[in-house]
């Protein structure tokens, strides 16, 4: 995450001296194998329309960056997704409820993809039936492909490529214009609900709600491990598991890594020097927001958690578009017991509900938003390692 990144280039003078020694360690270590996906998007070389698509929908935003997709081509004009089980997040996401935001976020990227092609698709979620209190090996969603001219291009894939959860600060001299809200509000689905605040008081009730639900996470060892067992350090890590968090691709971090004084391990101590820099940095980002969106629908199955993904990922869209940052913040809806007073307070606050009963209201999203710098696509795995027969 970019946020890591920054708050790591601050470890302490030493971490300095250690860099400056290494001018001719690299001119650039972006992850360049990494980020070739982003490139390839759509490439002639994709024969298979249903290919061409899933080469867009992997580039969708998707919880601790784990892209939990596989899709089965198996079947003439059809694709059957699934969810990969060995790419769960079992200690901050216990009932796979963002992970199957996540998969709902790839669905409507393909339709999106596939409508840019001008093929309409039928999409089925749960074709085996839903799963109930954990995803298992049925598929997500059966999705038929048609023919050429069935459908008209969405006017928000433009934004496809330039598309970024912004995990930085937020310029705090710009105020988001409520039409900017109207506008975003305006391309979620009717079966998901949306609400928003700039207004100063509740922005500084949630960037405090927020931040205190990311220390329960980075304090709570299991959950905090979670993050820390995903970290990629350094373009070579980066390269070779282009997925979960990634850290570094620059010389100055690999340098670091290499010294020996970025590692894991300082990462997971929450008394070293490094964690608690990072404690400060990630408030100052948290504190930076300008306003807060929140998606929420009337009940918690499985279909609402899709759903919200789709509605997720038109948020992002029309908020690029509008040159808006967004930054999911996942932490305070997390169902497990430490976050149990956050969870039910962030409920109480927003919608007057517990969130408990799955019969009632739920968000299922929230996010900070603001005007940020423009940063580098996110690693990606190759559409060919998502796809089998």
């Amino acid at each position: 995450m970019t946020s890591r990144r920054r708050f790591l280039k601050i470890v302490g003078s030493s971490a300095l001296i250690i860099a400056g020694g290494v001018g001719g360690f690299a001119l650039t270590r972006t992850p360049t194998d990494a980020l070739a996906p982003w490139a390839r998007a759509g490439s002639a070389d994709y024969t298979d329309p249903r290919v061409r698509a899933l080469s867009y929908a992997i580039l969708s935003p998707n919880p601790h960056n784990r892209q939990p997709w596989q899709v089965d081509l198996g079947e003439a004009d059809t694709a059957i997704l699934s969810c990969d089980l060995d790419r769960l997040l079992p200690h901050t996401d216990p009932f796979e409820r963002q992970i199957l935001i996540g998969l709902g976020c790839f669905l409507d990227m393909l339709r999106m993809a596939a409508a840019q092609d001008g093929r309409s698709v039928e999409i089925a979620p749960f074709p085996d039936g839903a799963p109930d209190h954990h995803l298992d090996t049925r598929a997500i969603a059966r999705i038929r492909f048609g023919a050429p001219g069935s459908a008209t291009a969405d006017p928000l894939f433009a934004q496809v490529l330039k598309r970024r959860s912004l995990k930085e600060p937020y310029d705090t001299s710009r105020p988001i214009p409520v039409s900017a809200f109207e506008q975003i509000a305006s391309v979620v689905p009717a079966n998901v609900a949306v609400d928003f605040s700039g207004e100063p008081a509740k922005r500084d009730m949630l960037r405090d709600l927020t931040w205190q639900a990311h220390l329960v996470e980075v304090t709570t060892h299991r959950t905090n491990m979670e993050s820390v067992d995903l970290m990629r350090i350094g373009k070579a890590e980066i390269n070779a598991n282009p997925d979960g968090i990634d850290i570094g691709g620059t010389a100055f971090l690999d340098a670091l890594a290499l010294a020996g004084v970025l590692t894991r391990e300082q990462l997971a101590d929450p008394n070293s020097v490094g964690f608690k820099q990072g404690l400060d940095m990630y408030h100052a980002l948290m504190h930076s927001a300008m306003g807060h969106l929140w998606l929420h629908t009337k009940g918690n199955s499985r279909f609402d958690q899709l759903n919200a993904g789709a509605a997720w990922l038109r948020v992002n869209m029309k908020a690029t578009e509008l040159g808006l940052g967004i930054h999911p913040l996942s932490q305070s809806l997390q169902e497990y017991e430490e976050m149990k007073p956050l969870y039910q307070e962030v409920h109480e606050k927003l919608l007057g509900t517990s969130g408990e009963d799955n019969s009632g209201a739920r968000i299922q999203m929230l996010g900070r938003l603001g005007y940020g710098p423009t940063i580098r696509p996110g690693p990606r795995w190759p559409v060919e390692t998502r796809i089998h027969s």
